[in-house]
């Protein structure tokens, strides 16, 4: 039996989580620092295109992830 916290999987699992849990501050602050300088739609639709991409970015590691598990399971 493995230990939790200490394969490759788990790491990577707790990355993709400080991404996601990264990428939503990001987002959060992003919109309160807009609204209290007054900033354009413009320049707030920068910043949620890039927490898209960061949210994205999560997903695809998510993905990935997944693929070595089942992959995993497969060789037993």
């Amino acid at each position: 039996m493995t230990q939790h916290g200490k394969t490759n999987q788990a790491r990577a699992g707790q990355r993709v989580a400080l991404i996601v849990a990264g990428t939503g501050v990001f987002w959060v602050l992003a919109i309160m620092i807009g609204d209290q300088y007054g900033w354009s739609t413009r320049t707030r639709a920068i910043f949620d295109l890039a927490a898209l991409a960061g949210f994205g970015f999560a997903l695809w590691q998510t993905y990935q992830l997944w693929r070595v598990r089942q992959n995993d399971r497969g060789d037993n």
